[in-house]
């Protein structure tokens, strides 16, 4: 059977996080960004001492706020490279344990995980309707799944999606070019895109006007390390999928999740599900 990864994308992401390993962002960001995508996660039905994973770790910038409210994290991810940053920067941290591992070969128990959580991940592999059903195999029945997809601009106007295409054609180009080009342009549409529209929102936003639906309005209040960090995840990842609602809906429901429920708050689309 064939391996539900990209060797590409995993040396890509081996890449990213050992240039930007997140040791730069302050504690108010990094809180700020964890309670983006786990506003929505049931802190409440999570048992005493519960035990969960989180697939595709990468630099463990999760896992670090996660993991002080559990009782221990599995933290999974196919990059060697990934790994040694989330050992380095979860070394505080005695209940997290490291795993080697794609989304297919998941080293846990079928039905014995409290909760997991896939932020950012299952969009960069080749089957994600699988990977979501690899994840949840994991789960005892009733237990959280946390899913972060990127969205396909279906909340957006038609303006809006032109723009992402014509971005997309630059991605297809620079995501297959050599590593240090790669980093070098990604690091050039940050300084000189990224950061003047995020800035551009706040100017805005400071007179009155609706910023949401001005393209990277989210980084308004983020670092320029945030925006390097994710433009070189952006632009230098040569497999990206993106989904719709009501398509992640229906992959949830597939894979066995039910009560499924999505944050109204970018970034889109996070979704938790619970195993019927």
């Amino acid at each position: 059977m064939e391996s539900n990864i990209d060797q590409a994308v995993v040396e890509g992401f081996g890449d990213e996080w050992s240039r930007f390993d997140q040791s730069e962002l302050s504690p108010e960001e990094e809180l700020a960004m964890f309670n983006d995508h786990f506003c929505i996660f049931p802190w409440d039905v999570l048992p005493a001492n519960s035990i969960g994973f989180d697939l595709g770790c990468g630099s463990g910038r999760w896992a670090k706020l996660l993991a002080p409210r559990v009782g221990e994290l599995h933290c999974i991810d196919p990059s060697a490279a990934a790994l040694e940053v989330a050992k380095k920067n979860l070394v505080g941290q005695q209940n997290c344990q490291f795993h080697l591992a794609s989304v297919d070969t998941i080293p846990l128990n079928n039905e014995s995980a409290d909760f997991g959580y896939a932020i950012g991940v299952l969009h960069h592999i080749p089957d994600t309707q699988m990977g979501i059903k690899s994840c949840v195999a994991k789960l005892k029945q009733k237990s959280p799944f946390l899913l972060y997809l990127y969205y396909a601009f279906d909340n957006r106007p038609w303006w809006f999606r032109l723009i992402w295409k014509v971005s997309e054609m630059g991605r297809f180009i620079l995501s297959r070019s050599p590593a240090p080009i790669r980093y070098f342009l990604s690091q050039l549409i940050a300084l000189f895109i990224y950061l003047p529209l995020a800035r551009f929102s706040v100017i805005l936003e400071k007179i009155g006007i609706d910023v949401d639906s001005v393209p990277l309005s989210y980084y308004k209040d983020k670092s320029f390390y945030t925006m390097q960090t994710d433009a070189l995840d952006r632009f230098g990842t040569k497999l990206e999928k993106r989904f719709t609602k009501n398509q992640i809906l229906k992959m949830m429901e597939s894979a066995g999740l039910e009560k499924i429920a999505f944050s109204d708050r970018a970034p889109y689309w996070c979704a938790v599900g619970y195993k019927k």
